[in-house]
């Protein structure tokens, strides 16, 4: 009898080693598992990931005025803002040539459009002088640089000049120095005047009040949801409707009826004068402030509070409270060292839901909020909705997603974002 053993691959049925196989056939798995859901990824990357990456490329985006005035750009580049004079001859030859081409495709209001949110005024000056040199003979009028100046004033002041020559790069970061109250100068970043100086304050307001209203919703929600986890199946599930009936009412209904509530002359109030608690002319102002927002805000986002809460607090077995009770603890001692670590994760989860959503509303901020209750959510759907500053909008809600990244790395680093549970 031979003492040798083989020693070669273990081999398949159709006679490959197994090791080949199984790589073959888990790679077989993998792609058929990637054709499964490569529907759903298209439809993300298409209709999700493509318009926020083409949304956050606007804030660095700026084509068009290398585009319009292709000329002029080139022979501003040895002109010195700083001089004190305004560009020459050459300069102004080089915008009467491109100013003629942008005035037959139209193009030149929408470059006056994108200047205008850098120089007030300078929109105007465009739109007019393009109704003029439209007529303009390019080889024959000149000397461009008077003409222009006796077109419109505007023309002869550096301001503009500046303004065309900082903002002729392909990229620009002036949207974002503009989104932290600064600007672009000719020696770098500055600040800008300090009566335009309102999104940091906006920042700091969308931060703070969102804090609050999560804080509000914790303290709110979390008697709520205990209530609902220890009473009984039948009772806990008749009183969950009460929890979901906000998501069936229209989120514009919800915040007409605080604007009922809490105004001057509203129910609250009337209560109050009726009650004798307040006097006729000293009702309490509640609307068009952060008081208003943050009470509004609380109530809309409190079931998203309630729901992670009482989903943690079901699988809390109560014999763990009865088993620290019989051990001598308090009623508050067992709460606190037994039931209360254990409901962390809902208060996480929920407080990470309530936190991103409220910092991104800007309807009810927009119908109570006034002018002090009000969120960078509502100057950024003002920009892209009204000023059509849509390299602003995006630069402010790039920063608004880097904030809200930070704050979830923190959390992650503090809490741990795998203590984060729905139940």
């Amino acid at each position: 009898m031979s003492d040798t053993t083989d020693t070669g691959p273990v081999l398949a049925a159709d006679g490959t080693p197994l090791k080949r196989s199984l790589a073959r056939a888990l790679r077989r798995q993998k792609i058929r598992a990637l054709m499964l859901v490569a529907p759903l990824l298209l439809f993300v990357l298409l209709t999700f990931i493509m318009p926020i990456g083409d949304m956050l490329f606007r804030s660095v985006e700026n084509n068009i005025v290398k585009d319009t005035l292709p000329k002029t750009v080139v022979a501003l580049r040895d002109w010195d803002p700083d001089s004190g004079e305004i560009p020459d001859e050459a300069v102004f030859a080089a915008l009467a040539e491109d100013l003629k081409v942008a005035v037959e495709s139209k193009t030149h209001t929408r470059l006056g459009t994108r200047l205008n949110y850098e120089l007030t005024g300078i929109s105007s000056l465009f739109r007019k002088s393009g109704r003029k040199i439209k007529k303009w003979d390019l080889a024959q009028d000149g000397p461009f640089q008077a003409k222009f100046i006796d077109l419109n004033d505007g023309w002869g002041e550096i301001a503009t000049w500046r303004t065309i020559k900082t903002y002729s790069p392909k990229y620009t970061n002036g949207y974002f120095l503009n989104s932290i109250d600064m600007q672009k100068g000719t020696n770098g970043a500055e600040a800008r005047p300090e009566n335009q100086q309102i999104y940091i304050t906006l920042f700091k307001r969308t931060m703070f009040m969102s804090m609050v209203i999560t804080i509000s919703c914790i303290v709110l929600a979390y008697p709520v949801a205990w209530i609902l986890a220890n009473l009984p199946a039948r009772t806990s599930n008749l009183l969950m409707i009460l929890v979901l009936l906000p998501f069936w009412t229209s989120l514009l209904v919800r915040t007409s009826a605080w604007k009922v509530m809490l105004q001057q002359q509203g129910v609250i109030n009337e209560t109050l004068v009726w009650l004798g608690l307040v006097s006729d002319t000293d009702r309490l102002v509640m609307i068009n402030n952060q008081f208003g927002t943050i009470v509004a805000m609380t109530h809309i986002l409190l079931p998203f509070m309630i729901l992670p809460m009482y989903s943690v607090m079901q699988t809390i077995q109560p014999t763990y409270l009865r088993a620290a009770k019989s051990l001598g603890a308090t009623n508050w001692t067992a709460f606190w060292r037994v039931y209360f670590p254990q409901s962390i994760p809902g208060i996480g989860a929920g407080s990470i839901l309530v936190f991103i959503l409220s910092i991104g509303y800007y309807i009810t901020p927009e119908l109570v909020g006034g002018t002090k209750g009000v969120f960078i959510s509502n100057r950024i759907a003002f920009h892209i909705s009204s000023s059509l500053n849509w390299g602003l909008a995006a630069a402010l809600g790039a920063i608004l997603l880097a904030v809200v990244l930070i704050l979830y790395w923190a959390y992650d680093k503090i809490v741990g974002i795998d203590n984060v549970k729905l139940g």
